[in-house]
């Protein structure tokens, strides 16, 4: 029984990409996650990037050319087989964000304890900062949420399964709740209430946005335990000091038994 060892992060599309991307490539160089998964890396030189910063996660999966599909990126020290990346549907309104391609990095990897698959999304973001049922985005969310849930669906009950990323999605929304509750999946951080997005002046009091969920193999359980990192400024290699993204990273320790 192995404890394995998660990070999901969105690391922010704007800004002195490269600079804090090498920073964040070095941090998971030294740390021990064992997988880690990435929101808005969107071009593939960015990926490289990160990889070249962060050697010991041999094994690295992301779609596209020059622009990544969905701006996903996963990095496993275990190796990764079949791979595919599905896009949700472009429901209006028509809004710069269908650039990005929205959708979820589905993967097999293959743990020490055996076969695992990591879903990776990113969901369409509320502009309204609105979860009501009626909101406009929170209609483009139950329809990203319905593919995701076929997706799940569809996955082999034998094999765990483990959901991570910016669901843009509070963890007492409606829409949340009644797609953890349809798929089977457990939240590991439930009844947390910090942010995992950073709060500013202009948001005082953002809601969690990034989740961990866990559905376990049949005749299994799959447990653990979660917190935030990279909630502090981080120096860069020209010596400022920089926030590594707008999110702050989730970890997991999650433990798969019989």
């Amino acid at each position: 029984m192995t404890a394995l060892r998660l990070l999901t992060m969105n690391t922010l599309f704007t800004g002195d990409v490269p600079a804090r991307l090498r920073a964040l490539g070095a941090a998971l160089e030294r740390s021990d996650h064992d997988i880690v998964c990435l929101q808005e890396v969107m071009f593939r030189r960015h990926a490289r990037l990160i990889r070249r910063a962060a050697p010991a996660y041999r094994h690295v999966a992301c779609s596209g050319g020059v622009l990544l599909k969905g701006g996903l990126v996963l990095l496993s020290r275990w190796p990764i087989g079949r791979r595919r990346f599905v896009p949700y549907p472009m429901t209006g309104p028509v809004r710069g964000e269908f650039l990005m391609r929205k959708g979820a990095q589905v993967a097999s990897i293959a743990t020490p304890d055996g076969e695992l698959v990591l879903v990776n999304t990113h969901l369409s973001a509320n502009r309204d900062d609105d979860w009501a049922p009626t909101n406009r985005y929170t209609r483009i969310a139950r329809a990203e949420l319905a593919r995701l849930d076929g997706l799940i669906a569809a996955i082999d009950p034998s094999v765990p399964v483990v959901v991570v990323g910016d669901l843009n999605l509070p963890r007492d929304s409606a829409a949340l709740i009644d797609f953890v509750s349809a798929t089977g999946l457990t939240d590991v951080l439930a009844g947390d209430t910090r942010p995992t997005y950073r709060p500013t002046p202009r948001w005082p009091s953002p809601p969690a946005l990034d989740h961990i969920l866990v559905r376990a193999a049949a005749g299994e359980t799959l447990t653990g335990d979660a917190d935030l990192v990279f909630q502090d400024k981080v120096t860069l290699s020209d010596g400022r000091q920089a926030h590594l993204s707008d999110h702050y990273g989730v970890r997991a320790r999650l433990i798969r038994s019989t």
